[in-house]
């Protein structure tokens, strides 16, 4: 589900077929124009149908339906990459589409995540990404963490995200960091899995002041990602 005109353009751009759309009447040329190459029902109603049809307010406008497609290989996805986060048992959709928006805008180059991660392309995880989910190259990993393979083969170093005091600071790492690499973050509670931290190369953690113990996941994703961002970006 595409929520706003510019989140549609962004999925439409990246190439996702839209179903229908529902829209209200001020927003109703805006939307035409934009799936006029497209044979889509354009549904119109009020402020008020609109909540009583999604639940909520539509703010921005514009709600559209694309059709999914296949997730692409593994190998595909990193193919060319430099910069990848990596996603374990992250369930909460908002810090799933939080993660790809920072990833997306501090030049990562895509996004694995495993079997057990809320759905990239569930309304709220796009609401949150601004689109980048449909813009930024993404797929599961049934196999885990077997599949983390990928990475290794296409020459990543993998690092792991946690609060523990004998990580690397993310900082001191950063001013040599490899030419590729794959961050990888856990579950909102319990952090990695012991059989994800064994396959990593390295540990890294961000400093901090210990009034907390751990930022979420979410944040912990955007510092990471500003921290390792490619040196072109």
């Amino acid at each position: 589900m595409a929520e706003s005109q510019s989140v549609i353009a962004r999925a439409l751009a990246a190439g996702y077929q839209p179903r229908s759309a529902l829209t209200i009447e001020r927003w109703r040329p805006q939307v035409e124009e934009m799936l006029r190459d497209y044979d889509v029902d354009i549904h119109v109603g009020g402020d008020d149908v609109l909540k009583d049809i999604t639940g909520y307010r539509v703010h921005r406008g514009a709600l559209a339906v694309m059709q999914r497609r296949a997730l692409p290989p593994a190998g595909d996805v990193v193919e060319g990459a430099r910069r990848i986060v990596v996603l374990e048992g992250i369930v909460d959709h908002t810090n799933v589409g939080a993660a790809f928006r920072s990833a997306a805008g501090l030049g990562f180059d895509a996004v694995l995540i495993d079997a057990t991660c809320a759905d990239p392309l569930y309304r709220r995880s796009v609401r949150v990404s601004m689109g980048a989910v449909f813009a930024l190259p993404w797929t599961r990993l049934e196999s885990w963490p077997g599949d983390l393979q990928v990475l290794r083969d296409a020459g990543f170093v993998i690092a792991s995200l946690t609060p523990a005091s004998d990580a690397k600071d993310i900082s001191a790492w950063a001013s040599n960091a490899p030419a590729k690499i794959a961050l990888l973050f856990g579950t909102e509670g319990d952090g990695l899995s012991e059989r994800s931290m064994a396959t990593t190369d390295i540990s890294l953690r961000i400093p901090m002041t210990d009034q907390v113990d751990s930022l979420n996941v979410a944040a912990a994703a955007a510092v990471a990602c500003f921290a390792l961002r490619p040196p072109d970006h």
